[in-house]
C-alpha cells in the first residue's frame, strides 16, 4: 500500500518513503535476500569470494568514464574502479579457478531513476568453462533464486515503479530460458537481413545505416 505517492518527494526524502510505504521497505529486504542468495549459490559451487582494490592506477576493465580522487600520501590521482575484471582475471591466471566479487563500482556518467553512478555488481570468473556452461549456470542461479525468494518462478515487474495504476509486466524465470543467437536475434528485431560476411565494407555500411536509423550511437 502507498501512503506517499509523489515521486519527487519519495526519491529525495527516502526516509519518508520508508515510513509511509511498506512496499519500499520490502524492496530493501528483497535486495538483501538477492545478494545473500547469490553469495551462497556461488560459494556452494566452489567459487571463492575476494575483494579487489577500489582505487586503481588505471581505470581498466570496462569502457566507462571514471571518478578521480587524490591520494594525499602518494600525491597522485587515482581512479575509482569502473570494474573489478582485471584483478579477478589475474586471480584466475594465478590458479584460483573459480572466483567472484560482489562490490561497488563507480562510473562518472549519466544518471536517471534506474541508473546510478555508484552501484553494486557481481562478477564471477570460471576457468575451463565455455559460454554454454555459463548459460546453464546463470539459468540455474536465476530461476532457483526467484523460486526461493518469491515462492514462484513468475514475478510481477513494474517498469515505471509501483503505485496506483502502475504498468505491470509478468516475467517468467521458469527454465529452460530461450536461447537467442546474436545475428538471428538482431535480424528478427530489426526486420532485416544482415549482409555477410560481417567484416565486408558492405556489411559495415549497412550496420552504420541501421545504427543511424535506430538512433544508436556508434563511435569509430
Amino acid at each position: 500500500t502507498y501512503g506517499l505517492v509523489d515521486k519527487e518527494t519519495r526519491y529525495r526524502q527516502r526516509y519518508l518513503d520508508l515510513i509511509m510505504n511498506s512496499t519500499t521497505r520490502e524492496i530493501f529486504v528483497t535486495r538483501t535476500k538477492v545478494v545473500n542468495f547469490i553469495r551462497r549459490f556461488l560459494d556452494m559451487q566452489g567459487f571463492l569470494e575476494v575483494e579487489t582494490p577500489m582505487m586503481n592506477m588505471i581505470p581498466g576493465g570496462a569502457t566507462a568514464k571514471p571518478f578521480i580522487t587524490l591520494h594525499n600520501e602518494l600525491n597522485r590521482n587515482l581512479y575509482m574502479r569502473v570494474a573489478p575484471e582485471l584483478y579477478l582475471k589475474m586471480l584466475v591466471v594465478g590458479g584460483i579457478d573459480r572466483v567472484y566479487e560482489i562490490g561497488r563500482l563507480f562510473r562518472n556518467e549519466g544518471m536517471d531513476l534506474t541508473h546510478n553512478p555508484e552501484f553494486t555488481t557481481c562478477e564471477f570468473y570460471w576457468a575451463y568453462a565455455d559460454y554454454d556452461d555459463l548459460m546453464k549456470f546463470t539459468e540455474e542461479m536465476l530461476s532457483s533464486m526467484v523460486k526461493t525468494i518469491c515462492g514462484t518462478t513468475k514475478i510481477k515487474f513494474h517498469p515505471d515503479g509501483k503505485g496506483p495504476d502502475a504498468k505491470e509486466v509478468e516475467i517468467d524465470f521458469t527454465p529452460p530460458f530461450r536461447r537467442i543467437s546474436m545475428i538471428s536475434g538482431l535480424e528478427e528485431v530489426l526486420e532485416t537481413k544482415l549482409p555477410t560476411p560481417l567484416e565486408s565494407d558492405e556489411a559495415n555500411a549497412a550496420l552504420q545505416a541501421l545504427c543511424k536509423k535506430h538512433n544508436v550511437e556508434c563511435k569509430p
